[in-house]
């Protein structure tokens, strides 16, 4: 995936789209490892982005016990909303 820049640890990359495989515009950004996909389009407003990061934070724990979960073929659990 061609890096289209770099900055401050952050990678920027996008797809090279010749198959057709992908139907909204986006990117992928990088740091330390870890990497998010971010629509062109629009997207989550970014106040909202922020409330989703936190719930993240809070529920890490949640998040990775159903990942674990569900990648056994095991039945996934409800994560309370931010309240």
């Amino acid at each position: 995936m061609p890096v289209l820049s770099l900055f401050y640890g952050i990678i920027v990359r996008m797809y090279r789209e010749n198959t057709g495989k992908h139907n909204k515009p986006h990117i992928h950004a990088e740091y330390a490892g870890d990497e998010v996909v971010i629509s062109l389009d629009g997207g989550i407003p970014s106040a909202k982005m922020k409330l989703f990061e936190a719930w993240m934070e809070i529920h890490k724990e949640d998040l990775q016990a159903n990942w674990h979960l569900l990648s056994s073929g095991e039945q996934f659990f409800k994560i309370d909303p931010l309240k």
